[in-house]
């Protein structure tokens, strides 16, 4: 993942921590099991989970994982079953009995045992829970009751966006796109309920009709819930529903704000009045930003049209629509009846959840998102061996040193930029297992028996942590993923790779297998990581993570030449009938799947210097890598989160993450003998190369 594509991405990860709205999207997390590597090694291909009746050549997704595939249904508390959650679910194992311990035995008060344990327990106690009903939340409600005037609409929209409540844009703390050495504050579109403008504004999709048309009522709902008569909530949902269409009609597009150039619009202080008629002034102070007196406003347009709304649209509209998001974003931790409205909206109608996930499950993915450090440190000192991270690093400095030859033999590429290149190439830094410093969670308060008011004060702290930023030196230690996470990031204003410890375990990294799959299964993780940096969007930063053009003008044309065929090829890609992936929109994590792919596969062929690898379990060392990374990407969803998916992510469906960056691979073609006229055969002339 680019941490990076750009800024939309990172903004998930720290938005993540505004709590009432934290889980909207719920992802996996895992643990890390590494058996000791025996005398000899073994393939690593897991036998049962491929598919021998499918040919390699003409669907090699299916071949690969095609056994699993069929045997596997989608359990009904996922929206999609993938080889993640199959990690994650034998870590949430581990994690429970670490904060268990930490509940049981929470040690002295204020210490993070005693947070992590009074946390879990608060979740876990349904019974007070349901007994309060929505009263936990009647402290915004009487916030929103009392504005009466401009400026106390705008402070009221400063207090939630410091609590987690959803509100019209968002604001992160981030280092200086053109000044990497220090932080600049952001300002970023929000304040839609579904995944994407486009679920609005696309009236030729019928699931996305179909979830518009249901919207007024899930609205209508949760303010019933709140408290609304039902008439009033049925006229106030409508109002909501209108100021979230002009809100999706101001909003800009997924393609353009991969872009971190069009999204790069600093305003000093004194600017800000363009943006529209509010007290900016007064507004910077209630946000806590003022240690800068710039803000990079990412989508200039819809905060013009967002003033505008705070201008003409009636408090008393606004007070439906804070209403509404106050519920939104806190129901699933109120009493069974709130959280039932919301489940069947968010999980069962846009991503075809089936029923909720155990408690104590969704209590673990809480404690993660909210002290994951704290149980993150317990983990890694327990599932993570040093074997483990000595053998990443190795893996690291092979396919570092493997992208280095791979600029030298670029085609399309002047010496004068390949120069530029390979300096941004020796400028890579990287991360792997666990930070070097843990965060100190000493100011969080936590209490027993307090679940609403324990993810305010997580709210707020995690809000103070980041405007705190502002005006200091960058912490180059600071991660932005736990190490229970199964997941890996490249930070183009760092030039760094991350991964944490739950990445490194099977099947994605196995001590015990021959290299062959872990070139494929992890290898081409950091390939695509590092491919990251020279993606469309991370091409555009230099070494020290600036935004600036290192390109000459022909080389980039050449570059978004190759880009051009590459959005083209994905374009014809459809996993579900009616839809096809958006190429342009899933470009920079198609190239970092290409480009990962092929240099991995390069570093592997070099490490045998020479020799010719085993044949184990059937298979030679070049299909054993490309089965790796194939299984590596093995999952199912249902139609509804892949739409949504198409909509939102900008990672292509899973099947197409092999298939695609294979039949561009040299090395693919001579490992399974293709031929013109199978299903994975491309042309050598059509075959895509950029890194």
């Amino acid at each position: 993942m680019s941490r990076g594509v750009f800024i939309a991405i990172i903004i998930v990860i720290l938005a993540a921590a505004g709590f009432f709205a934290f889980n909207k999207n719920e992802q996996p997390a895992t643990e890390t099991v590494i058996a000791e590597a025996p005398a000899e090694p073994v393939s690593g291909v897991h036998l049962d989970a491929l598919d021998l009746t499918t040919r390699s050549q003409d669907d090699f997704y299916q071949y690969a994982n095609g056994g699993w595939l069929d045997s596997t249904e989608i359990p009904e508390i996922y929206s999609g079953y993938t080889v993640y959650h199959e990690v994650f679910e034998r870590t949430e194992v581990i994690l429970r009995a670490i904060i268990k311990d930490a509940a049981t035995n929470p040690g002295e008060p204020g210490s993070e045992s005693q947070k992590v344990g009074d946390l879990f327990a608060s979740y876990l106690d349904e019974d007070v829970i349901n007994s309060l009903g929505v009263t936990p939340m009647q402290p915004e409600f009487d916030k929103i009751k009392a504005v009466d005037s401009q400026d106390a609409l705008l402070k009221l929209i400063a207090n939630f966006m410091q609590i987690g409540v959803g509100t019209p844009f968002f604001i992160d703390v981030f280092p200086d796109l053109k000044d990497s050495t220090q932080y600049a504050i952001y300002f970023n579109q929000s304040g839609i309920t579904l995944p994407d403008r486009d679920y609005y504004l696309d009236k030729s999709n019928d699931n996305f009709t179909a979830a518009r048309e249901a919207l007024p009522i899930y609205m209508r709902d949760m303010l019933i819930a709140a408290g609304y008569a039902a008439d009033d909530a049925e006229s106030a949902a409508k109002t909501v529903y209108a100021m979230e269409y002009a809100m999706a009609e101001a909003h800009w597009d997924k393609v353009k704000n991969r872009d971190p150039e069009a999204i790069y619009n600093p305003y000093d202080s004194t600017e800000l009045s363009q943006l529209g008629d509010i007290n900016w002034n007064e507004f910077r102070n209630d946000l806590a930003i003022t240690a800068t007196d710039m803000i990079v406003i990412q989508q200039p347009s819809f905060i013009e049209s967002l003033v505008s709304m705070i201008n003409e649209r009636p408090l008393e509209d606004w007070k439906h629509y804070f209403t509404y998001n106050v519920m939104d974003s806190s129901a699933n931790h109120l009493d069974q009846a709130s959280a039932d409205i919301r489940f069947a909206f968010r999980n069962r109608l846009l991503n075809g959840q089936q029923e909720e996930r155990p408690r104590w499950r969704r209590g673990v993915s809480l404690v993660n998102a909210l002290l994951g450090e704290a149980v993150g440190k317990l983990y890694v000192a327990e599932h993570f061996p040093p074997e483990a991270k000595a053998k990443m690093e190795e893996m690291v400095d092979n396919l570092l040193a493997e992208f280095d030859r791979s600029i030298d033999e670029l085609t399309w590429m002047s010496a004068e930029t390949k120069i530029k290149a390979k300096e941004k190439r020796a400028k890579f830094s990287y991360k792997i297992g666990y930070p070097n410093e843990w965060k100190d969670y000493s100011s969080m308060e936590i209490v027993h028996g307090n679940h609403v008011n324990n993810l305010r004060n997580a709210a707020i702290w995690q809000y103070q942590q980041e405007v705190g930023k502002l005006g200091k030196p960058i912490d180059k230690n600071e991660w932005f993923m736990n190490p229970q996470t199964v997941n890996a990031y490249y930070d183009p204003t760092q030039n760094e790779i991350v991964f944490p410890a739950a990445r490194l375990q099977p099947p994605f990294f196995q001590l015990n297998a021959d290299d062959a799959i872990n070139y494929g299964a992890v290898g081409g993780v950091i390939g695509h990581e590092v491919s990251h940096g020279f993606d469309d969007s991370g091409s555009k930063f230099d070494g020290d993570g600036n935004l600036t053009n290192w390109w000459t003008e022909a080389d980039r044309e050449a570059f978004e030449a190759l880009t051009n065929a590459l959005v083209e090829q994905y374009n014809q890609f459809s996993p579900v009938e009616g839809m096809t992936v958006n190429g342009e929109f899933t470009l920079g994590e198609n190239i970092g799947d290409l480009s990962g792919v092929q240099v991995a596969y390069k570093t592997y062929i070099r490490s045998l210097n020479g020799a010719e690898p085993p044949v184990i379990d059937g298979f030679t060392g070049p299909q054993r890598f490309f089965i790796g990374y194939a299984m590596s990407r093995k999952g199912k969803y249902h139609d509804e989160s892949i739409i949504n998916r198409l909509a939102s992510d900008p990672h292509s469906p899973l099947e197409f993450r092999v298939i695609g960056p294979y039949r561009n691979s040299d090395g693919f073609h001579e490992a399974f003998g293709t031929q013109e006229g199978d299903g994975m055969w491309l042309s050598p002339e059509e075959r895509v190369k950029i890194w």
